[in-house]
């Protein structure tokens, strides 16, 4: 089947653009000696997280208990998830799936980890624990050294609870306005990061894990110093706009979604049967990544989707008009990948103009 005969909205996904991407950031951690575990977030999906272990990554990253829970329903081994997780019921399902696989999860508070000490009584595994510290993105994470050494002092005091490493997440790096300055960003973040290693093990807690984030600096290639043991990276394996104008070509970009022009009521307006329910509203509006417009028509060189409705995508763009008509079928590359996967319930794989397969989403919507 083409893939221009598929109904719309599709979200559809160029299978040799992917694993050249696969297959590029594989090397770059090979080459830099560090681990790649990369964030399952933007992909959602369980066969694809297996194809990234195939080539070299040595576990999955996902945001969600619920997003695990799939995963390792689907054979995924190796899970660690990015995110402080607080609440018994939380960690209840985490208990449950340490029985069968290897899990790792966030904290920054001494709350969490009297939790997880309570919860974990009587499991035959102690809680795996990563500490995030809080690198610059003004998010998450611990901020304060002496905060950082009361956290491990009360891990100390628990016989559930095991300190695996720590983390970070340089997501500011998308903010930076100039390769130059996402080196900047990233060295800091590294540097802080390593810091926070280094007064763990001066207590005694030496992590086996000190594991950073955050793609753009991955696609420029930047060196990892030594002390980084593992890598993050989620959207280069689709890649968008964002990312897209950060390094300067849209040839990397492997995902769209395909739409059907459904109206032109004026001579430069054109309607397509896709709105903010399938491509969202995002955009990014500051530095290297700033996208221009609600999303970039493939097929054509600057035109962008100018707004939407829930769903449909307006263009004003009187030489687009003039050379499509309705019932045409064009792509558009989203700005932010991650939120768009999250909206379809399953992707189309292509190559050279054919559906290959059909994808099911299988961690969609897993907000818990």
């Amino acid at each position: 089947m083409k893939y221009v005969e598929l109904d719309t909205p599709a979200l559809l996904i160029d299978r040799n653009i992917m694993l050249a991407n696969l297959y590029s950031m594989q090397k770059y951690a090979d080459e830099c000696n560090v681990n790649l575990r990369p964030h399952t977030k933007t992909h959602k999906t369980p066969k694809l997280a297996k194809l990234q272990e195939e080539i070299g990554a040595t576990g999955i990253t996902v945001a969600k208990v619920g997003e695990a829970e799939v995963m390792a329903k689907n054979g995924l081994k190796n899970i660690f998830i990015a995110n402080e997780i607080v609440g018994k019921a939380k960690i209840e399902r985490i208990r449950k799936l340490s029985e069968t696989i290897d899990i790792s999860f966030g904290i920054d508070n001494a709350y969490q980890v009297n939790e997880i000490e309570e919860v974990f009584e009587g499991a035959t595994k102690k809680a795996q624990v990563l500490v995030e510290i809080e690198v610059g993105e003004e998010r998450s994470g611990i901020i304060e050294e002496d905060d950082f050494r009361t956290l491990l002092e009360a891990v100390k005091t628990c016989k559930n609870v095991e300190l695996r490493g720590i983390f970070s997440h340089d997501g500011h790096s998308y903010k930076a306005e100039s390769i130059e300055q996402c080196k900047l960003f990233f060295i800091e973040s590294v540097q802080r990061t390593l810091r926070f290693a280094e007064i763990a093990e001066e207590m005694n807690l030496k992590p086996n894990v000190v594991s950073i984030g955050s793609t753009p600096p991955f696609m420029f290639k930047f060196d990892i110093p030594e002390g980084i043991t593992e890598i993050r990276p989620g959207t280069y394996i689709l890649m968008d706009s964002a990312q897209a104008n950060a390094i300067g070509t849209y040839d990397r970009c492997a995902a769209s979604v395909l739409t059907t022009i459904i109206s032109k009521p004026t001579k430069e307006r054109v309607i397509t049967d896709v709105g903010a329910k399938g491509i969202t509203a995002q955009t990014r509006n500051k530095g290297l990544t700033t996208t221009k417009g609600l999303g970039r028509i493939k097929e054509f060189e600057d035109v962008y989707i100018s707004g939407v409705f829930d769903e449909h995508a307006i263009i004003y763009n009187e030489d687009f008009s003039n050379q499509v008509n309705v019932g045409d079928k064009v792509q558009i590359i989203p700005n932010h990948i991650c939120p768009v996967v999250n909206l379809h319930e399953k992707a189309y794989l292509i190559s050279e103009g054919e559906v290959m397969e059909e994808l099911l989403i299988e961690c969609r919507g897993k907000l818990q």
